[in-house]
């Protein structure tokens, strides 16, 4: 899946919106003002997962942590092209699916989830 392809995915999700935080070459995706997916020029693709998927992810070199935001359970692609689009698409939605679940009730109802 190319860039184009991940950024219609994640903004086809429920909530999302596209921003810049970072400055132009990092376009970020949040839910409820929050990060669940970041695309950079240089640095591929970075998204949050779950601890299990976490551990397989890098554990199998499928991922690598994500600079800065490992600690936090984000893995990195440099190349998301070395993916399935299907793989891909079912991480990116877990992982809006991880963020939104934290998003309070209030903000849920906001975001009409």
């Amino acid at each position: 899946m190319d860039r184009a392809g991940i950024g219609a995915l994640c903004l086809s999700l429920p909530g999302a919106v596209l921003d810049y935080p970072f400055g132009p070459d990092a376009a970020v995706f949040k839910v409820g003002g929050k990060m669940f997916c970041m695309m950079g020029q240089r640095r591929g693709v970075s998204f949050k997962v779950s601890d299990m998927a976490y551990q397989i992810l890098t554990e199998n070199g499928l991922a690598r942590p994500a600079p800065y935001l490992a600690r936090a359970k984000w893995v990195n692609l440099p190349d998301p092209s070395a993916w399935s689009e299907a793989d891909l698409a079912e991480h990116l939605t877990a992982a809006h699916a991880l963020v939104a679940n934290r998003l309070t009730r209030v903000q849920k109802a906001a975001l009409g989830l």
